[in-house]
């Protein structure tokens, strides 16, 4: 049985740990059924093959794809490069793979769709999003509310929906919350594996980097415990179980 590649992008030691507990459980994966990179600290393995993994699952984090490169730190640009340089073995060979947040920039960009700070940027918090047609036919969304509450915060977002994708999920503040590009290879805007606990310990260590300000910490933060976020955490459910 193949193990599931788990890459992560945070440099806070508490997130990460924080975040890859959240992916095990919404995704009744077990740590032993991953291989779990730091991308802050960590290089891959030389000459990785996807084929090798069940699925790729690309956590979020701090960067965006949209900045500036000269004025993105090194580890950043780093990070970067080596989750695009993975995305030409994904999507050629339709290989399964969740992007969350940050992973659907990566993968817009990889398909050089426009990814820009113009518009669809969303607060920390709970956002309501609802199921597109062409979600009712697909195995990851199929029979879920049409309606759905999930927690997201960007600063980025797609600014139109990137060559070759079809849109699965739509919220009124960023449309393009959940693609599929080929049969296997996904990407959300929200955050699959996120509940109010994993937001509150975000919101908290993330507070003064640009994504609200921090006199709204404890607000937004009885926003996200006051929410119903549980059908992200099926999504994630469905792919692990689909190609574990």
């Amino acid at each position: 049985m193949k193990p599931f590649l788990i890459l992560q992008l945070r440099p806070e030691t508490d997130a990460a740990d924080a975040e890859f507990a959240s992916i095990l459980n919404r995704s009744g994966l077990t740590a032993e059924r991953c291989h779990r990179v730091r991308l802050d600290c960590e290089e891959l393995p030389a000459g990785l093959d996807v084929r090798d993994y069940a699925g790729v699952i690309v956590g979020g984090g701090p960067g965006c794809v949209s900045d500036d490169p000269a004025k993105k730190s090194p580890m950043d640009a780093r990070i970067e490069e080596t989750v695009l340089g993975l995305m030409p073995q994904i999507t050629a060979l339709d290989h399964p793979f969740m992007g969350c947040c940050y992973g659907l920039g990566i993968l817009a960009a990889h398909l050089g769709g426009d990814v820009s700070k113009a518009q669809y940027g969303e607060p920390v918090g709970p956002s309501d999003c609802t199921l597109t047609k062409d979600a009712q036919n697909d195995p990851l969304t199929t029979g879920l509310p049409v309606a759905f509450e999930a927690f997201v915060g960007h600063k980025e977002a797609v600014q139109a929906l990137p060559p070759g994708c079809v849109h699965l999920v739509a919220s009124a503040p960023c449309p393009f919350q959940m693609v599929r590009f080929g049969e296997n290879v996904y990407a959300t805007q929200f955050h699959p594996e996120a509940d109010a606990a994993d937001f509150e310990q975000r919101i908290r260590i993330y507070s003064g980097h640009g994504y609200f300000p921090p006199e709204q910490a404890d607000e937004l933060i009885t926003q996200c415990h006051a929410a119903e976020v549980t059908v992200p955490g099926e999504i994630l459910r469905r792919f692990a179980q689909r190609y574990g």
